[in-house]
């Protein structure tokens, strides 16, 4: 059986304002080749399938459109709900949806398999959807659920207890953060910012092959336990990542082979760093102008309006970073010590300049207003 593993679609999300619904489209054209260029039997997609609990019209239509896609390829289709996912949402449309497409959301479900047969016999497909333990503790009572650790543990203890009583090759499709990852690349938002509630890997002992979902770029934890990663660049901090899909190959006892088939990147990522002039240089925009773009400028003093500067040369240009390079002496040397040490307006004047601008005191004409500005001052008192 050849199965083709991908994960985190998020169907609806924007990337810096910018809706990636036509991205999408065109990457999800490129799955539904793969699908037939390889003869795939069963497409799994490992959660995240939208990027809201409430997407808009025009997602469910892409979802729609892509499952009708990969369904006419003569592929079966297995989709398990992430937590971006609504499970309700989600699995409220596994009722409209045609044979072959099967949808998993449903927690109680988790050691009932999908079983799709082949030339060598069942293969039974474990669909964990995304378990939140404060939510799913109450299907389980007695059962300790205070951490995904904890709660996959539980999930995967269902799987082989389905499999004992299902002979035959088995899959499983879970969407968590498993020990082994690379935190570079590419973590989930809420990964990033809430910690991490980490699932050991022996866990996901027991099947031939785990399907995994939540981390956006591909990883192989072993050679039967891979995350597929998002179809699309969703950050600048992916830039650098591939993007694609497992090709999984099974035959009669088991696991034979696993194959990277690439994706096309419909819009590429560049982070351009250094003075902003040169960020504006003809090379870049020639290289550039067709790339999302973040621009890193380096100028010691905050520019004028550099993000319309930089969209008159570079139309995708997505994001602007202002991080002038200071050197240790001045980092070292904050605005509360230098007010310590001031004696004189002046000096104090320097040292609020320095403060904000990034360490750039004020120029021989500024100084002069300055000074120019104090002794007025001392004047008019003197006159009072």
């Amino acid at each position: 059986m050849r199965i083709l593993h991908t994960s985190d679609w998020h169907i609806g999300r924007t990337f810096h304002g910018n809706s990636t619904m036509d991205a999408l489209a065109e990457v999800f054209s490129a799955i539904v080749q793969q699908v037939r260029d390889n003869a795939v039997d069963v497409v799994i997609v490992a959660g995240d399938v939208f990027d809201s609990a409430t997407p808009a019209g025009p997602a469910y239509t892409l979802l729609g459109d892509t499952l009708v896609a990969l369904h006419d390829t003569g592929a079966r289709v297995i989709v398990t709900s992430g937590n971006h996912d609504s499970a309700a949402r989600l699995g409220f449309q596994a009722r409209l949806l045609r044979d072959g497409i099967h949808v998993v959301t449903d927690p109680l479900s988790i050691g009932t398999p999908v079983t799709i047969d082949d030339a060598d016999g069942p293969v039974h497909f474990y669909g964990i959807p995304y378990l939140e333990p404060a939510i799913v503790r109450q299907h389980w009572e007695g059962v300790a659920l205070k951490t995904q650790a904890q709660t996959m543990a539980h999930a995967m203890g269902l799987v082989r207890a389905g499999m004992a009583v299902n002979e035959g090759r088995s899959v499983a499709v879970a969407h968590c953060f498993a020990a082994g990852v690379d935190a570079t690349v590419g973590l989930e938002r809420e990964v990033r910012q809430g910690g991490l509630d980490v699932v050991p890997l022996d866990v996901f002992d027991g099947p031939d092959y785990v399907a995994l979902g939540h981390i956006h770029g591909r990883q192989t934890l072993s050679d039967r336990v891979r995350y597929a990663g998002a179809p699309l660049h969703y950050s600048f901090g992916e830039q650098h990542k591939e993007r694609g899909s497992w090709l999984v190959d099974l035959d009669a006892d088991g696991l034979v082979s696993v194959e990277w088939l690439e994706l096309p990147v419909p819009r590429r990522l560049v982070t351009l760093t250094g003075a902003l002039d040169d960020i504006l240089s003809d090379e870049n925009i020639a290289a550039h102008a067709d790339d999302w773009v973040c621009a890193v400028y380096t100028d010691t003093l905050p520019q004028a309006e550099p993000m319309r500067r930089l969209k008159e040369r570079f139309p995708y240009c997505a994001m602007v970073q202002h991080a002038p390079a200071i050197d240790g002496e001045q980092m070292e040397r904050s605005y509360s010590a230098r007010l310590r040490t001031a004696v004189t307006d002046t000096e104090r004047i320097e040292a609020f300049l320095e403060h904000v601008r990034a360490g750039q005191g004020p120029s021989e004409r500024e100084s002069e207003l300055i000074r120019e500005v104090l002794d007025e001052r001392v004047i008019a008192e003197a006159l009072v």
